[in-house]
């Protein structure tokens, strides 16, 4: 066999979609009762009479509790094995939706997020069980999945919350419980489906006299220079681009005149676009172009989505009614707060705008995630793998908790689009960052020939 056959065999070598099903249906099912609440959590909040600041605090409790959390379920998975660790974190997911479809006050609200982030290791559990059950020529692919996932998420969840609008006369409730019920078909699939992928064997290795604690975990991984720039990437575009999350309902309201439905079916779109990129072209592309590339492409997408959504026209749906709006979003004890538009200008143009504009956003965000991921998974060893995913996922947390803070802010005190201006010109600061730092990742040595 020649020297080229082992390195012409890794280049082709394909991800085993019967190991890694279960995993992808799982957090499918798990992310359905997440996204099904995600576009409607801003709305929910504004019908407590919530300003863009306590909506900004509100989006805050769910990331600040799993930035507390995420490090130490990542090291639990690491030392007890992903089952275990899985299945009770999507319990106290499942208790934060049944809260949040009873909560009668703002207070509640915030609770049920509170309660839903303290158990937040869902994805990062995932994650490492995806590392586990692949290769480093597939990990990308294979955490693309996960994204993926996401993408369906944000395909079917907003459809699903929608049609639940429809058919409730607009009560907030009942996506809520929804969300809970497909909460608990995820803990029943990870019960009786998935299996264990960490080994006994390899569960809780570390160096001899190493503690395992909140900050130890953070603190490891930061200290390791093979990743503590792809921490650092990561946290930065998340503070960005959470901003765009957390903000879009909001901007597409008080610019476009979008209600709750309005906004789920643009969520479908943004949707359909992350599962394209992540369930189909990441994984070719990271193997053509390798990582690296597609975290810079990643970055300058985002950053070019973000600029053209601050400038959208203000121009609103044929069908908008401020009436409508102002019923809709007003319930017995409070008034909305966040401004609506007037009716001077109406057409299709805004709608179409926002959504081209969202385009380059969603591929974006669907590259930049797996990629980051993936490199950081294969440059630690097996057994730092969960701890690894699990700092990434709390300084991802971090960014997700301060962003909803300064968003608010900004949209409350500069305007709907700064948030979005502001996001967008950093990200192109966050490129040049990432172009001058990240280096290549190393290439995999090559295993040796069979006879």
């Amino acid at each position: 066999m020649s020297a080229a056959a082992p390195a012409a065999s890794q280049s082709t070598e394909k991800l085993d979609f019967k190991r890694v099903l279960p995993i992808f249906i799982i957090v499918l099912v798990d992310l359905l009762g997440l996204t099904v609440i995600i576009p409607l959590l801003p709305l929910y909040a504004a019908s407590f009479g919530a300003d863009p600041v306590t909506i900004g605090l509100l989006g805050s409790a769910y990331p600040m509790m799993q930035f507390l959390a995420a490090p130490v379920i990542g090291g639990l998975s690491d030392r007890f094995g992903r089952k275990p660790v899985l299945v009770v974190s999507q319990i106290g997911t499942f208790i934060g939706f049944i809260i949040l479809g009873f909560a009668n006050a703002l207070p509640i609200v915030f609770l049920s997020r509170i309660v839903d982030g303290i158990s937040g290791g869902n994805i990062v559990t995932a994650q490492a069980a995806m590392a586990d059950s692949t290769t480093e020529r597939t990990r990308t692919q294979g955490l693309g999945l996960i994204g993926a996932a996401f993408g369906l998420g944000f395909t079917l969840g907003p459809a699903i919350a929608g049609i639940a609008l429809a058919v409730s006369g607009n009560d907030y409730r009942v996506p809520a419980f929804i969300a809970a019920g497909f909460s608990l078909l995820s803990i029943l699939l990870t019960v009786f489906w998935f299996k264990e992928t960490l080994p006994a064997e390899k569960r809780g290795q570390k160096p001899a006299g190493q503690k395992r604690s909140y900050l130890g975990n953070i603190t490891r991984a930061l200290a390791n220079p093979a990743v503590s720039i792809l921490l650092v990437v990561m946290f930065l575009q998340q503070l960005v681009f959470n901003g765009y999350e957390n903000l879009f309902s909001l901007f597409s309201l008080s610019r476009l005149g979008l209600n709750a439905a309005g906004n789920a079916l643009v969520f479908v779109y943004i949707g359909i676009v992350l599962v394209l990129v992540q369930g189909k072209y990441i994984g070719p592309l990271s193997r053509k172009y390798g990582e690296r590339k597609l975290i810079f492409w990643g970055l300058g997408l985002v950053a070019v989505g973000l600029v053209l959504t601050a400038i959208t026209p203000a121009v609103t749906v044929p069908w908008y009614s401020a009436a409508e709006i102002q019923t809709e979003l007003t319930n017995s004890t409070s008034a909305i707060q966040v401004p609506l538009p007037t009716n001077e200008a109406s057409g299709w143009i805004g709608l179409l705008w926002i959504l081209v504009a969202s385009t380059p956003a969603a591929i974006g965000a669907g590259l930049l995630s797996p990629s980051i991921n993936s490199l950081i998974t294969r440059r630690v060893p097996s057994s730092e793998i969960g701890v690894s995913l699990g700092a990434s996922s709390s300084l991802v947390s971090l960014a997700n908790a301060v962003t909803p803070l300064i968003g608010g802010l900004l949209f409350q005190m500069l305007g709907t689009t700064a948030p979005f201006l502001i996001g967008g010109i950093a990200l192109f600061g966050v490129l040049g960052l990432a172009a001058s730092r990240i280096k290549p990742a190393p290439t995999p040595t090559a295993a040796p020939a069979t006879k």
